[in-house]
């Protein structure tokens, strides 16, 4: 039975799948591993179910012992492991698409609606019991008629494109290349960030981490919104450059901000806590068990299929 390590706690049923299927070493006080302890507890070992939360980088994969033949990455990203890195120690890496785009998506509509109908300011005003009404109180941004540009039309970008257009949302979007007819779904498509930027009333950020998109929002491409736009993220982020960001809210070139994600997760930037427009979520893109489940036992399945067959359809390098 081959032998892996899981780097962090999994759903108990999951966890029952892994067991079952390998010698697993699981993590059942969710400790989050540092580089070195990751390494030493991977001796022995034949593969890793790793998270986002592991920095797989040059260095530590390097120092991986020559058993490890696979990394199965508890995600649908890898951004946290160097695939060149891997590639060249002859080590798969593989990760989890399609089972998390539903959930991602929701929340890609929660971040929209929670920015633009100012829903951190809201509940702040319940709690406080203080509040009252009047016909200009918290009035926000109305979603009906608004123009949305969808940085990423992938799976993920595409369902809420659909969503938001149920609910009387413009789509455009901005990919590297451009969907058929029938995914785009009356979507406009832009060829260039500029151009997509430019009539992004509310911009939805869902294209993956890459070295071409870090810092891609930064504090030239803000200037090519509108006025009191309003930005989402639900991608990664490493997309969005913080610091123009919450200089453009602080200018209100940006009108709000809606974040799932953010550079250096857990420690948000404390710029955006001057702002009660900053609509902020601790990551919880996949946060349901019916899809977590799903993305354990696909990451587990990836590891099965590659141990039997060689390789595997998830395989990302």
């Amino acid at each position: 039975m081959k032998k892996i390590l899981v780097t962090r706690k999994l759903l108990r049923s999951c966890e029952d799948k892994a067991l079952k299927s390998f010698d697993a070493n699981l993590n059942l006080n969710d400790e989050l591993y540092s580089q070195k302890k990751l390494i030493e507890m991977s001796e022995g070992k034949d593969g890793i179910l790793s998270s986002l939360t592991d920095k797989l980088d040059a260095e530590t994969i390097n120092k991986l012992p020559e058993t490890i033949k696979i990394i199965s990455n508890f995600a649908v990203g890898f951004g946290n492991i160097d695939l060149e890195a891997a590639k060249t120690r002859g080590i798969a890496v593989t990760n989890t698409p399609d089972v998390l785009t539903d959930a991602t998506a929701e929340i890609g509509i929660l971040l929209i609606l929670g920015a633009c109908r100012r829903a951190s300011e809201g509940i702040e005003s319940a709690k406080e019991c203080n509040w009252k009404w009047s016909a200009d109180y918290l009035i926000g941004k109305q979603l009906t008629g608004a123009r949305l540009g969808v940085l990423g039309m992938g799976r993920i970008g595409q369902k809420i494109a659909k969503i938001a257009k149920s609910l009387g949302m413009i789509i455009h979007y901005h990919n590297r290349s451009k969907l058929s007819e029938e995914k785009e779904q009356g979507a406009v498509y832009h060829d260039n960030l500029k151009s997509l930027l430019s009539v992004s009333d509310v911009l939805s950020i869902c294209c993956p981490a890459s070295k071409e998109t870090i810092d891609m929002i930064n504090k030239e491409t803000i200037e090519y919104l509108p006025k009191g736009a309003v930005v989402t993220n639900v991608a990664r982020g490493d997309i969005v450059e913080d610091e123009a960001l919450i200089d453009a809210l602080e200018r209100r070139k940006v009108y709000a901000v809606g974040l799932d994600v953010y550079k250096n997760e857990p420690n948000l930037n404390p710029g955006y806590l001057k702002y009660k427009s900053a609509f902020i979520l601790p990551h919880l893109g996949s946060a349901t068990k019916e899809t977590r489940t799903a993305m354990a036992n696909l990451a587990i399945d990836n590891i099965d299929e590659f141990f039997k067959t060689g390789d595997c359809k998830n395989k990302v390098n």
